[in-house]
């Protein structure tokens, strides 16, 4: 069964800049696409940032564009979230999730077609 373990949270100030990484176990994630999200207690869901299979695909919330890059290493089973010039809008817990097979990157983004859920690491930007 796949587990995903997302980490690299943590308290920065505006404009700074965090890696978060999401390291799978239990299955290899080089067939399935990988999707990052965010919540804020009190309100919806967000997701950020998608990435298919290979990576040769992303897509991004428009409140992330230019900011934030989806990578992964396969051979690591492992996926990526770097971000930069960070804001306090984006303090949240961030998770990272991964797709039912070939489901869309698009609908990833959207939520669905989750198979799995990682556990959230907390982004806290602040002065």
């Amino acid at each position: 069964q796949l587990q995903l373990v997302a980490s690299g949270g943590g308290l920065v100030q505006p404009g700074r800049s965090l890696l978060l990484s999401c390291v799978a176990s239990g299955r290899l994630l080089d067939n399935l696409g990988i999707a990052w999200f965010r919540q804020v207690p009190g309100k919806e869901r967000e997701g950020v940032a998608s990435i298919s299979s290979t990576g040769g695909v992303t897509k991004y919330a428009d409140s992330v564009k230019g900011r934030f890059t989806a990578y992964r290493i396969n051979t690591r089973n492992t996926a990526y979230l770097q971000m930069n010039n960070l804001k306090p809008d984006d303090t949240a817990i961030y998770y990272c999730a991964a797709g039912k097979g070939a489901v869309p990157i698009a609908e990833l983004l959207l939520g669905a077609g989750i198979d799995s859920w990682g556990h959230g690491t907390q982004v806290t930007v602040s002065s």
